[in-house]
């Protein structure tokens, strides 16, 4: 590969704004472990079906480029929707797109230090990895009529409430669960 490369004749700096290129889009995917995943419009229908009738509050863990909240805000114009996003320029493209949604705000941040507490709806398309600490946040901080909606992976060692196969080009599959009255039928017992 790296012969390859040399023959081509490129100049060794364009590595270094190819490879800045990518962590400003990305971020630190090396230590998140949550690469860019992008939502689909018929996920964001989906996800819009799951919320509650009347005004309700809804996060999204590592927005993206905003697509899904956006979608669903225009929608849903009585309810309010937050996006997390720690990649600065995927954050930038988020900010731009929820421009004239008076009822979307997007943070730059670490969706770690997020209370989930005030969300009816919190929704995470991360990866396998960190989903065991997301579940024990949510059992932590989550309403007990609040859902955790995760697309494609699944929290490890928990039966979801309800899980959606969505009938689009890569079979999205929601997982949701309702940490808070999970926890506190364990605590219960």
């Amino acid at each position: 590969m790296q012969l390859a490369l040399r023959g081509l004749g490129i100049t060794p700096w364009w590595y270094l704004v190819g490879f800045a290129l990518l962590l400003l889009i990305y971020g630190r995917t090396d230590r998140s472990r949550v690469p860019l995943y992008l939502s689909n419009r018929i996920t964001a229908q989906a996800v819009a079906d799951l919320l509650p009738t009347g005004p309700v509050r809804m996060i999204d863990l590592g927005c993206g480029d905003a697509g899904l909240l956006c979608r669903i805000a225009r929608a849903r114009p009585d309810s309010r929707f937050v996006g997390i996003e720690h990649a600065p320029l995927t954050y930038l493209w988020a900010r731009l797109r929820a421009l004239g949604l008076s009822n979307v705000e997007i943070r730059r941040g670490d969706f770690w230090r997020e209370d989930l507490g005030p969300y009816d709806l919190v929704y995470a398309f991360l990866s396998p990895v960190p989903m065991t600490a997301l579940w024990a946040k949510a059992q932590a901080q989550m309403r007990p009529q609040g859902l955790l909606v995760s697309n494609s992976f699944e929290v490890p060692q928990t039966a979801p409430e309800l899980a959606l196969q969505l009938n689009d080009r890569r079979a999205t599959r929601l997982w949701c669960y309702r940490p808070a009255r999970r926890h506190a039928k364990h605590r219960a017992q």
